[in-house]
């Protein structure tokens, strides 16, 4: 069983590095960055959006602290002590949750500070990491055209590959087809084979066929000779043989004595 898990873990690790992009790794460690980036933006929102309502309610606790005040001193002017002692002890109450709503403004204020500045440096984090990972996408792609163009100039590509094991199968069926070819008209011309058809023709027939073709060449060039000389026909010229011809050429030449 461990060694089954071991060859499963093997097997799946090799599908998936074939499976792995590392541009489309990078896009999605990217894009993870700008979510951190975009929650620490949120909560700097929040925090100053808190920060924001204590100090509205820090504005309505300090104006009502002053106008206890102002109606302490009123009542006090009026010989009214108990109601200017009144006034003066809820001026106090609200006096310690201005204290407590000042202590947790300031916290606020320091963790939006922090917040801020860590949003700041995320920022700048995020911005050289798209920097360098468009860096290494484009080196990455240049580096697979690369290694692609050699290969397929080397033809161990897989589609040069394909290409190349493509035109041996026509090679080799060609000249098959060529033997099978060649085969057959040794065959039929040994007669080894019959023609079907008729057309085909054994050694003698053909012999002769070649023969006598050979002899009409020969009178038709005689005859064209004697059409130029003026004399006898080609088959004359052939029954005649060369002595006739000379006596014939003789007997119509001139004699250069016959003058004197």
């Amino acid at each position: 069983m461990k060694r089954m898990g071991m060859i499963f873990r093997a097997k799946a690790n090799k599908a998936l590095d074939r499976a792995e992009d590392p541009r489309e790794t990078l896009d999605y460690s990217y894009q993870k960055q700008l979510e951190l980036l975009q929650k620490v933006r949120r909560g700097v929102a929040d925090v100053a959006t808190s920060r924001k309502r204590l100090e509205l309610q820090l504005n309505q606790l300090q104006g009502q602290t002053s106008k206890l005040e102002d109606q302490g001193r009123k009542a006090l002017a009026l010989g009214r002590e108990d109601l200017a002692r009144e006034a003066l002890s809820r001026r106090a109450a609200l006096q310690q949750q201005v204290t407590d709503l000042e202590t947790q403004h300031t916290t606020l204020q320091g963790e939006e500070e922090k917040l801020t500045l860590a949003a700041q440096r995320l920022q700048a984090k995020v911005d050289a990491f798209r920097t360098k990972k468009e860096t290494i996408k484009a080196t990455y792609t240049a580096a697979q055209a690369q290694t692609r163009i050699g290969e397929a100039f080397s033809g161990i590509s897989e589609e040069m590959g394909d290409v190349g094991l493509a035109i041996q199968r026509a090679e080799d069926k060609t000249q098959q087809l060529q033997a099978r070819a060649g085969a057959i008209d040794e065959l039929l011309a040994s007669g080894a084979l019959d023609d079907p058809t008729g057309t085909a023709k054994d050694d003698l027939t053909a012999e002769l066929d070649r023969i006598s073709g050979g002899t009409d060449v020969e009178l038709e060039l005689q005859r064209m000779k004697a059409e130029l000389a003026g004399g006898s026909t080609p088959q004359q010229a052939i029954e005649g043989g060369p002595q006739d011809a000379a006596q014939q050429q003789q007997s119509q030449s001139p004699n250069k004595f016959d003058k004197n």
